[in-house]
């Protein structure tokens, strides 16, 4: 889809393209070989978002490789490692780091998915004024509330490891972006039915690519 000078593509799962006069990755995972990338942002060190195959397609010796501390990418150049609250600017890019974790979502009793302590993150990148939020695998977390002025929110809609679609149309209450986009299904957990019962219940506007 096409947003002002942006296109922006769900390349599957969680994982995005975004080109302007960059290409930019976030979450790159069971995609065909593709565009070099200029940037790649990953969120967090599960193999369905920090995927080494999957950044063989696309990286070469120019490609910066921001992440999570927790990915393991001591086998790469060129490498920054983020925590949340983080903010900088790469190549003209504005880039705000925000907490990614689960509220209810538990693997076994007492113990989440995605705990807070690792420092999983959601980006906020503003690109020619354009302000995207990808929220990385999380539930619908109290920070959500500092985010501004948000034009694009791609949010988790599948449950059991991230927000359901329900959940998912809180988040956008408090985030109230100009679009969301809904992810994280169709591949591991998921289906086209959560994004559309996410599309039919939220009160911002939703366009499912």
């Amino acid at each position: 889809m096409k947003y002002q000078n942006l296109e922006i593509i769900r390349l599957n799962h969680a994982a995005f393209k975004i080109k302007n006069q960059k290409i930019i990755y976030i979450d790159p995972f069971q995609i065909r070989p593709d565009e070099k990338a200029d940037l790649v942002f990953i969120t967090h060190e599960h193999f369905d978002h920090f995927s080494p195959e999957d950044l063989k397609k696309i990286i070469d010796e120019e490609t910066l490789i921001v992440a999570c501390r927790l990915c393991n990418l001591s086998q790469y150049q060129n490498v920054k490692l983020v925590r949340p609250f983080e903010n900088f600017e790469v190549e003209n890019i504005k880039v705000e780091t925000l907490p990614a974790y689960n509220l209810n979502k538990f693997k076994e009793p007492g113990k989440v998915f995605h705990p807070k302590e690792n420092d999983g993150v959601g980006y906020v990148l503003e690109i020619e004024g354009v302000r995207i939020y990808h929220a990385g695998d999380t539930d619908n977390i109290p920070e959500m509330a500092n985010l501004k002025d948000i034009d694009i929110a791609l949010l988790p809609v599948s449950g059991t490891y991230v927000m359901t679609a329900e959940e998912a149309v809180a988040a956008v209450k408090v985030i109230k972006p100009k679009l969301a986009i809904p992810m994280h299904y169709g591949t591991i957990v998921g289906t086209n039915e959560d994004a559309k019962k996410f599309k039919e219940s939220s009160p911002f506007p939703v366009e499912i690519i």
